[in-house]
């Protein structure tokens, strides 16, 4: 990637990081909801004994943070600025100059990706620092997850934003995939609890091999074979939303 491409991008996101500032909501999702829902699962967990699965009730709601914030800062927020830069013509428009798509996708997406790889390095160290909970046992795991994990929720963020007619409806279209990984990904429940069969299930869902990553990857958990098949799934989930976007996102407005 050249210089060129990169100042493209730069300034994109740069332009985005002010519109996203500008929007109260949008700022209380990225900054202010991850943090509540850390603290609800930490309440909710607080007495439940995680020694059946191998892991401890601050390593389940921190791992689990990671999710969180990827699914809201990302996902959440990416599917309102993609919808809201479509509707206003943004988008339109950048494609009669000179970045190409995935530099527009790529700058609309920066501010959010960089707010999301943030919060995960403080909640690294809250967890190491607060919590006593140990440096990650494979640091490698962990960035590859929370990296796909950003790479795959731009692209079905975009993808979802093609069935979304205005900012105002982007809340209800992104509820589906949001309660679904809050629920059985893994971020706010351990699937360990669940029966084996629905277990597996959900193992399939885009955000739950990102999050055995980001738990493989801090917690040394998971078996080479664990590893493998997190890491295949997730890639999966990777390319099917790219190839999402290059069917379905839409550049101009809804009529």
């Amino acid at each position: 990637m050249n210089t060129a491409v990169l100042g493209r991008i730069g300034a994109l996101g740069r332009a985005e990081l002010t519109l996203l500032l500008r929007n109260r909501t949008a700022v209380f999702t990225a900054l202010l909801m991850p943090l509540l829902f850390v603290g609800i699962t930490r309440s909710s967990v607080a007495e439940v004994d995680f020694d059946d699965i191998g892991t401890t009730a601050n390593g389940m709601v921190m791992t689990g943070g990671v999710g969180i914030v990827l699914i809201l800062v990302v996902y959440n927020n990416l599917v309102s600025a993609f919808v809201a830069r479509r509707e206003e013509l943004l988008l339109k428009r950048l494609r009669t100059s000179e970045p190409t798509d995935a530099e527009i996708l790529g700058g609309t997406a920066l501010p959010s990706v960089a707010l999301a790889l943030l919060q995960v390095v403080l909640l690294l160290v809250a967890g190491v620092v607060a919590l006593d909970l140990a440096l990650p046992a494979r640091a490698d795991l962990l960035v590859l997850g929370v990296l796909l994990g950003c790479v795959m929720l731009t692209g079905l963020a975009a993808a979802t934003s093609a069935f979304t007619r205005s900012t105002e409806s982007a809340q209800l279209t992104v509820m589906p995939l949001l309660l679904v990984s809050l629920v059985a990904s893994g971020l706010m429940v351990p699937l360990e609890i669940f029966p084996d069969p629905l277990a597996e299930a959900f193992r399939l869902l885009p955000l739950t091999p990102v999050m055995d990553l980001v738990r493989y990857g801090w917690l040394g958990q998971g078996t080479g074979g664990d590893v493998l098949r997190a890491l295949g799934l997730a890639l999966v989930w990777t390319v099917l939303s790219v190839l999402a976007v290059r069917r379905w996102f839409r550049w101009e407005p809804r009529h």
